[in-house]
C-alpha cells in the first residue's frame, strides 16, 4: 500500500527518502546514453526515487511515474527466470558468476571457460536469452513479460520506438552473439537470441515499479503487495548473490564498500536496490557516469544505505535472527 499523505510528514523513512532526493538533486554530471539514438531524446533532469517494504509498504519522491526502458536491469530478472526454469547447473555451464572488471558491453569471455564471465553484463545476458528463448521458443519474450509483470504488479509493455532503435544500431552486441554461438555458449540461433534481448531491454518500467520489482526480490520471490509467488527462492537466492558482486559492472567493488546492496543498474538511467528480506529500492535519472550508471541515482542509495544502515556489513546490523536464536 502507498503511506498516506497524513502520515509522510512524520515518517522516517519518507523523510530519508525525501532527504536523500535532495541530496542527489545538485548531482548533475554525466550524459546520456547518446550511442542508442532514442535514449539521447531523453529529458536529463527526471528524477525519482521510491522504496517498496517487504511488508507491502510504498514510499515515493520524484518523478517515479514517468516511464521509461528498463534496460540492463532487466538482466538480473531474466537470469533469475533461467535458474528457475533450467536449474543453476545448466545455467552455469554457458554463463559463469565471477565479476569481469571489464565494461558491460566489452567483447571478453573468460579465458577458460570460454564463456561470458556472468549474466550482469551483455555477453552473459545475451546468453541467457538464449537460454529462455530455449526454453520458450517463440512466445519467450511474452512469458517473460508476464513474469516481470507479476514483479511489478502491473502490466508492462514494449517500447516499440526504442526496440527499433536497438534493433537498428545494436551491431556490437550481434558481433557478441556471434562469437557466443562459436563458442558454444549459445546453443539458439544468433538473431533469434538478439532480437529476444533486446525486447527485454526495452520495456517499459517507472521507478514506482522498479521499486516493486525490487522488493519482490527481497521478499525471495513473493509480490509483497499480491502475496503472488513470482520467482522461486533458490533462484531468488543466486540472482542476490550475483548482483551483489557484478551489477554494477566494472564499479562494482567501489559499490560494495560503499553501498553494500545488491544491485542493479542500467542506461536507461535505472537501477534497483535489494537489501535482503526488507526493502526493494527504485531509481531513476537518466544521466551517466563513466561507467553507465545513473549519476543521482548512485548517489541517493548510497545516501540511503548509510542513513537507514542498509549495508550489508554495517555495524549496526544484528545479522540472521536464526543465528541469533542459535547462540541466545
Amino acid at each position: 500500500m502507498q503511506v498516506s499523505a497524513e502520515n509522510l510528514n512524520n515518517d522516517p523513512i519518507q523523510i530519508a527518502l525525501q532527504q536523500a532526493y535532495e541530496n542527489s538533486l545538485s548531482q548533475t554530471g554525466g550524459a546520456l546514453a547518446d550511442y542508442i539514438p532514442e535514449l539521447a531524446r531523453v529529458d536529463p533532469e527526471r528524477f525519482g526515487l521510491a522504496l517498496a517494504t517487504a511488508k507491502g509498504r510504498l514510499y515515493t519522491v520524484g518523478d517515479v511515474d514517468i516511464p521509461f526502458t528498463i534496460q540492463s536491469v532487466s538482466k538480473a530478472f531474466s537470469y533469475c527466470l533461467a535458474l528457475e526454469l533450467v536449474g543453476a547447473q545448466e545455467v552455469r555451464s554457458r554463463v559463469g558468476v565471477e565479476p569481469s572488471g571489464d565494461a558491460f558491453n566489452a567483447i571478453e569471455f573468460d579465458p577458460v571457460t570460454r564463456r561470458p564471465f556472468n549474466p550482469m553484463v551483455n555477453a552473459g545476458a545475451i546468453t541467457v536469452a538464449g537460454v529462455l528463448r530455449d526454453v520458450y521458443g517463440a512466445q519467450a519474450f511474452e512469458k517473460v513479460l508476464e513474469k516481470f509483470s507479476l514483479a511489478a504488479n502491473r502490466p508492462l509493455d514494449l517500447d516499440e520506438s526504442v526496440y527499433r532503435s536497438e534493433a537498428e544500431t545494436g551491431h556490437r552486441n550481434r558481433a557478441i552473439a556471434h562469437l557466443l554461438r562459436a563458442s558454444g555458449a549459445l546453443a539458439e540461433p544468433v538473431e533469434d537470441a538478439v532480437d529476444l534481448y533486446f525486447r527485454l531491454c526495452s520495456i517499459r518500467v517507472t521507478a514506482r515499479d522498479l521499486a516493486v520489482m525490487a522488493a519482490t526480490l527481497a521478499n525471495m520471490g513473493e509480490n509483497p503487495f499480491t502475496g503472488t509467488e513470482v520467482f522461486d527462492l533458490r533462484a531468488v537466492r543466486d540472482t542476490l548473490a550475483v548482483m551483489f558482486s557484478c551489477g554494477m559492472y566494472d564499479y562494482s567493488g567501489n559499490w560494495i564498500c560503499d553501498v553494500g546492496i545488491p544491485a542493479k543498474s542500467g542506461v536507461g538511467g535505472g537501477l534497483i536496490g535489494v537489501v535482503n528480506r526488507q526493502l526493494g529500492l527504485g531509481a531513476f535519472s537518466p544521466r551517466l557516469d563513466e561507467k553507465g550508471n545513473s549519476v543521482r541515482g548512485v548517489n541517493a542509495l548510497q545516501w540511503l544505505s548509510n542513513e537507514l544502515g542498509l549495508h550489508t556489513f554495517e555495524c549496526t546490523n544484528s545479522g540472521s535472527s536464526f543465528v541469533e536464536q542459535l547462540l541466545a
